[in-house]
């Protein structure tokens, strides 16, 4: 299989870079898109590179956050066939949420319906074709981690003739990992791990047991955590008996940096333009 990233923070490749993640997969007879960015950026990135984004079979949404479904819209422009892959549990409702104030950084409102036609959802252990799979989180508590990063979900119900907001630290069940089959080990894509890079590659283990984990790509969400932190997790990935790590976007410099000092060659820079091949 072959990842080629088309949006990260990171330049490359003469290419324009934004805050977001998008991967074109080519895998076996397959095309997938991964996540589309915080704009139409990718859509220019691919031409650039000389990839065909109508030669996409699904793309696949990994969580419901705006810097990876403001893309959307242009893929469904750009390719007017394929479906597209959410968690069941996706809607417009994330926020961040510091006291009283609140910024919504969910999906397009209104994509839901507009493109209801193209949209598929998926929940628990999904196969979308042979060696493709879609896993949803199985890791209880993950509302901790939402709370501590100031993300919310938030609910309007209509009642008595009023509506009223309701809260809840998020739990990432919109998030989903994208999960491949190869000759070497399962490859897993997560674009910002929001539920702990660690407990994903354990939660596939469970799901696949037996396998080994050959990689896990994308970011781990951690560029405002602490060093001692980023050390933890990196020893609790290590713990995995995962072989290779390539992240970006979300994971930061400087946590970067710390997970090269504690797992090596291991790990790899996310940037626009990179192929991964595996």
């Amino acid at each position: 299989m072959k990842g080629t990233v088309l949006v990260d923070n990171i330049k490359g490749c003469g290419l324009n870079s934004e805050w977001g993640l998008c991967v074109y997969i080519e895998y076996e007879d397959k095309v997938v898109l991964l996540d589309t960015g915080g704009s139409s950026l990718f859509v220019k990135n691919a031409g650039q590179l000389g990839l065909d984004l109508k030669k996409v079979d699904f793309g696949v949404l990994s969580h419901a956050h705006f810097d990876h479904a403001n893309g959307m819209e242009a893929f469904f422009s750009a390719n007017e066939k394929a479906p597209f892959y959410l968690q069941k549990e996706a809607k417009e409702n994330c926020y961040e949420k510091f006291w009283i104030f609140s910024k919504y950084i969910g999906i397009p409102r209104g994509i839901l319906e507009n493109a209801k036609e193209r949209i598929r959802f998926a929940e628990g252990k999904y196969q979308v074709c042979n060696g493709v799979w879609l896993l949803s989180h199985s890791t209880e508590g993950l509302e901790a981690i939402g709370k501590r990063n100031n993300m919310y979900l938030r609910s309007d119900k209509k009642g008595d003739g009023r509506n009223s907001k309701k809260w809840r630290p998020d739990d990432f069940s919109h998030e989903q990992s994208l999960v491949f089959e190869t000759v070497d080990g399962l490859v897993i894509f997560n674009s910002c791990s929001h539920g702990g890079a660690d407990n994903i590659i354990n939660e596939v283990k469970a799901a696949f047991p037996g396998e080994k984990i050959k990689a896990i790509i994308g970011g781990f969400h951690l560029y405002t955590r602490k060093a001692d932190e980023v050390r933890e997790l990196a020893r609790s990935i290590r713990a995995t008996g995962i072989q290779q790590v390539y992240t970006g976007h979300c994971t930061g410099d400087k946590a970067f940096d710390v997970l090269k000092e504690e797992l090596g060659d291991m790990v790899h820079q996310l940037s626009c333009g990179l192929v991964i091949e595996l």
